[in-house]
């Protein structure tokens, strides 16, 4: 499923970019790791932990990605498949799931995140 991410995903940072981009400690991305903020995977040909740069924003962690996460767990999702439903294209969104969360669509995708656990 990794090798479909790489397909999905444009764009990934490696942790000390992430930290760099959002001009905070490494330790502070391991935190946002751990708290289910963002989702890092390995990912390439040295396997490196990283993530998509989708889910930055205006040097900021996407606001609602963090709920957005957990409905998604909560619906049973891992955090590759979490991943590649983000990022799968979708006509009825025009883009991606991640897409319409940047822009703001927050209730939209949430809802249909819900909607996969039934």
């Amino acid at each position: 499923m990794v090798s479909n991410l790489e397909n999905l995903v444009a764009e990934w940072l490696p942790l000390p970019d992430l930290a760099e981009a959002l001009d905070v400690s490494i330790k502070r991305v391991h935190s946002l790791i751990d708290e289910r903020a963002i989702i890092a995977v390995r990912i390439g040909a040295r396997n490196i932990r990283s993530v998509p740069a989708a889910f930055i924003l205006d040097g900021a962690v996407v606001d609602s990605l963090k709920g957005t996460i957990s409905v998604l767990q909560d619906s049973g999702y891992e955090d590759d498949e979490l991943l590649v439903w983000l990022f799968t294209p979708d006509e009825s969104l025009n883009g991606t799931p991640m897409d319409a969360l940047r822009a703001g669509r927050k209730t939209e995708i949430r809802r249909r995140a819900q909607a996969l656990s039934w």
